[in-house]
């Protein structure tokens, strides 16, 4: 039975949806760390509690709403191409989990033979390998094992397949005791991701217009990005919005805003305060707990800003609420922020009516998918 990890914007339980979703395949051998990775990404599992996580021992659905619909499947460690359930076709991309300190025979095999299968069934599946655990050794040693369970992969695919070349793959190193996880699976999730180009130009925009150097679409759980502008990803910037984000996480709820009575339309936030601009410019919603007489509440869209560097010209990093599970994260010179704080919100609001446009389109077609499939 499926089982929900995150509702939907709307409100309404992604479970009973009736959408089609992007199938993602998590794959590994046993204790390879596929079910941690689940748990500490959409169930805010505290990473040291994944030593205490029972092995998977059937394939198990996940859902997960971001920009689109996702449905995440984690096998148990013995699964075949032929005990799945569903052919390979069925999904768009395959993350293939190893232990940084296995011995690498066993999990390299298993993966080749899953290329090799999944390719003959469909060429548009895409192909990552996580290295995982990486946590376990030192830095030497951790690159070494990457380098040396690269070259062990693409030296079994060339001999077991010659055009193993046409096959995208893509090895990232990752630990659930850092955000080199949460990095790694946002750039899965970006390939699947239809309109990432018209959410990246207006990450570009805003940045242009707000003298931004680099600004982030967070989904707000899980704290993955789902679109950034077109400067490169600097890990310490990345890792100081990923901080940043569980900070307000974990104080929010003490903040929870009052301004709807209807529970599912409730955001939280660590401020209340909302700019004039944005409070005319926001879309209302009636609370279904409310008779029918009583008017439309608006939805709160909170925002908050940390100063990084005090000394000038300074740098601030700020937050911004675009719906119920997204949130712009932006870098700002503080004098910016500061002196023109009313144009960055304005600007907000029309990047909040963009992303919700977007978003929008990409259910109506997920629904019309559904019908005809």
């Amino acid at each position: 039975m499926t089982s929900a990890l995150q509702q939907s914007y709307g409100g309404v339980d992604a479970e009973n949806e009736s959408i089609k979703r992007t199938k993602i395949l998590l794959l590994g051998t046993r204790r390879s760390g596929k079910t941690s990775i689940l748990q500490v990404l959409f169930k805010d599992l505290p990473p040291k509690q994944t030593f205490y996580l029972e092995p998977t021992m059937r394939v198990t659905r996940h859902t997960f709403d971001t920009i689109i619909p996702l449905e995440i499947w984690d096998s148990p460690g013995n699964v075949t191409a032929d005990t799945l359930g569903s052919p390979l076709s069925h999904f768009s991309t395959v993350i293939f989990v190893i232990d940084i300190r296995d011995l690498y025979q066993q999990p390299v095999a298993k993966l080749v033979e899953f290329v090799v299968a999944a390719f003959q069934a469909s060429q548009n599946i895409d192909f990552e390998v996580f290295v995982h655990k990486a946590e376990k050794l030192q830095e030497d040693d951790k690159y070494e094992n990457f380098r040396q369970i690269h070259e062990r992969v693409i030296d079994r695919l060339a001999d077991e397949w010659p055009e193993f070349e046409q096959v995208p793959l893509n090895f990232y190193l990752t630990s659930v005791y850092d955000h080199t996880l949460q990095d790694a699976f946002s750039r899965v999730v970006h390939k699947v991701i239809d309109s990432l180009p018209y959410l990246e130009g207006l990450l570009n925009i805003f940045c242009s217009n707000t003298s931004c150097p680099k600004a982030f679409l967070f989904d707000i759980r899980s704290k993955l990005y789902v679109a950034t502008d077109a400067s490169p990803v600097d890990q310490v910037t990345h890792n100081l919005c990923c901080d940043y984000l569980q900070m307000l996480n974990s104080f929010g709820p003490l903040y929870k805003s009052n301004a709807t009575s209807n529970p599912r339309t409730a955001v939280f936030s660590p401020t209340q305060a909302t700019s004039p601009d944005e409070s005319s410019s926001t879309p209302t919603i009636s609370s279904s707990s409310s008779p029918p007489s009583s008017p439309p509440k608006p939805i709160v869209f909170p925002s908050a800003a940390a100063s990084l560097t005090p000394s000038q010209p300074g740098t601030t990093l700020t937050y911004h609420l675009i719906t119920p599970h997204l949130a712009l994260l932006a870098l700002l010179p503080t004098t910016v922020y500061e002196m023109r704080r009313g144009l960055v919100e304005w600007n907000v609001v029309w990047f909040r009516e963009g992303v919700r446009e977007i978003w929008e389109v990409e259910k109506e077609r997920s629904v019309a998918d559904s019908v005809i499939s």
